[in-house]
């Protein structure tokens, strides 16, 4: 144990190992299986003293001491925090709470706390409009659940203020802010009210305007409008509209140049996804620099998690095209894809690896006898 809490029916565990274990749908407590009647978790102060002796008296055989773990916010200070309205310091203390940790944040994502915030945020309160943007920016921390978010998506002048804080001409931060906050209402939606959000006037152009910013801070910029266009391009409804917004080409741009801001796997899940638009195929084509260049950048993104994807927007980019199906096996496409064959990949994985291997066949080299071998080619 590094950080020991106690629960209410009195045992002791690790606090990352609790939480993990109430996290994934758990009620009761994982000795007596008594239901936990709360979640909250009291600092055991003496077991982790000591502990921190004994890793100190151990010191001669290589023990390292535990440093004492900073704890939570007190859950009674935010929720002071949040009665008192559309008060600018109050929220900017709470800004810095969420900022603070992980941990903070899981204590702020309350539904009383995430309701007062949309109030204030969407300027039900009469607040003025900096403290709206402020409580945007805790909300873009602290995330919305599924009722926070029908309580913006549900309401036309709810989405309309976030499509202007996303195209308006307010800083950065600001429209960085308004994007985490259409990414996370696009994610705790229904399927509808995800196409709803992604047909309202300019919400889909502020993200792809997120995703090609060139700021010297334009990091966070690009994660939260790829996240976000990734979340909206879930719903069939919002693609067409995404590839004439420009998404296809910026998403293209960004898995070419190795610039997708740590969020490779969501770029290329949207990328594929827009391929199978109308001129989504072609947009990413052009977005990647040509035909030959979104190959050879598809075929580099065809490791790890991001593999499949990767693969799925290949089909669509050299279907048809044998020049670029030559240039995907030039590439090192068929490794690629053989290792995802019979690697640890999904059943979905494999299926699209062993689609496109039969459609790279007539490319292979002819005195290559894995192109003679139907082994690997399984129906789509």
């Amino acid at each position: 144990m590094r950080d020991p809490v106690t629960v209410s029916t009195g045992q002791t565990y690790d606090r990352s190992s609790i939480e993990s274990w109430v996290a994934t749908g758990n009620t009761t407590c994982p000795v007596t299986r008594a239901p936990l009647a709360d979640h909250t978790l009291i600092p055991n102060h003496t077991l982790r003293r000591l502990i921190q002796e004994w890793c100190v008296a151990h010191r001669s055989m290589g023990v390292e001491r535990i440093p004492t773990p900073k704890q939570p916010a007190d859950p009674d200070l935010v929720r002071s925090l949040v009665a008192q309205g559309p008060v600018l310091p109050a929220l900017r203390r709470l800004r810095a709470l969420a900022r603070e940790s992980d941990k903070n944040r899981l204590v702020m994502a309350t539904r009383e706390t995430r309701a007062a915030l949309v109030e204030v945020a969407f300027g039900s309160s009469g607040s003025d409009e900096e403290v709206a943007a402020e409580a945007m920016a805790v909300l873009a921390l602290v995330g919305l659940g599924e009722a926070e978010a029908a309580e913006v998506v549900g309401r036309e002048d709810r989405v309309a203020r976030l499509a202007k804080a996303l195209n308006g001409a307010a800083a950065l931060e600001a429209r960085v802010n308004a994007g985490a906050v259409v990414e996370a209402a696009a994610s705790a939606s229904s399927a509808e009210a995800r196409a709803a959000l992604g047909a309202a006037d300019g919400v889909v152009e502020g993200l792809v305007a997120l995703v090609d910013d060139k700021g010297p801070a334009h990091a966070r910029a690009v994660r939260v409008g790829i996240r976000a266009l990734f979340a909206l391009c879930l719903a069939r409804e919002n693609r067409a509209r995404a590839v004439a917004a420009g998404a296809a080409s910026a998403l293209a741009r960004r898995v070419a140049d190795g610039s997708a801001a740590g969020e490779p796997e969501r770029a290329l899940a949207a990328v594929e996804r827009l391929c199978r638009a109308e001129g989504g195929r072609d947009a990413v084509v052009a977005g990647a620099g040509g035909g030959q260049a979104a190959v050879r950048a598809l075929v580099r993104a065809m490791s790890g998690r991001a593999a499949e994807h990767a693969a799925g927007a290949l089909v669509a980019v050299v279907g048809g095209h044998e020049a670029l199906q030559a240039e995907a096996v030039r590439a090192g496409a068929m490794s690629q894809l053989l290792l995802m064959v019979q690697g640890g990949c999904s059943d979905r994985a494999k299926r699209k690896a062993q689609h496109l291997l039969k459609l790279l066949r007539a490319a292979w080299p002819a005195n290559d006898c894995i192109a003679n071998s139907d082994d690997f080619l399984q129906p789509y």
